[in-house]
């Protein structure tokens, strides 16, 4: 399995990423966290809240369909592992969530760019086992 390194993509990607980062921030004084914006999308503790939260979602989800508007073609997105891999891994990520207070968008993006020593060290923690994850996979038990 190879991955294809796309720095030109990923760099304008990173870029939207933090410029909805810092427009949500500017805009209502709320982190761009994604698990925090669809839980409270899901479960609003403020009805006022909603509104803004569906929006969000509704954007992440109609990317692609843009991107197929634009271009004439939907993005080819290839997934290497079988569904239950899938579900075992939205499940562990869902729980990873859920304990470390938060996801990569919140910490690794929002909680990073403030200095807050609990998203650093969250962060230190998701990417250690992410590396850590991809090598065993690609390298022990998933050849």
């Amino acid at each position: 399995m190879e991955t294809v390194f796309t720095p030109w993509m990923s760099l304008a990607g990173g870029a939207l990423i933090g410029l909805a980062a810092v427009a949500l921030m500017a805009l209502h004084g709320r982190i761009f966290g994604a698990t925090g914006i669809l839980a409270g999308a899901l479960l609003p503790s403020d009805p006022q809240d909603r509104g803004w939260r569906l929006a969000l979602l509704a954007g992440m989800i109609s990317g692609p369909v843009l991107v197929w508007i634009l271009s004439g073609s939907m993005p080819e997105v290839q997934v290497p592992v079988s569904l239950p891999a899938l579900l075992i891994g939205g499940v562990l990520v869902g729980i990873g969530v859920t304990l470390g207070s938060g996801c990569t968008s919140g910490h690794g993006v929002c909680g990073m760019a403030r200095l807050s020593p609990r998203s650093i060290a969250a962060t230190l923690v998701f990417m250690t086992t992410c590396g850590v994850t991809v090598f065993l996979i690609r390298h022990g038990i998933g050849g």
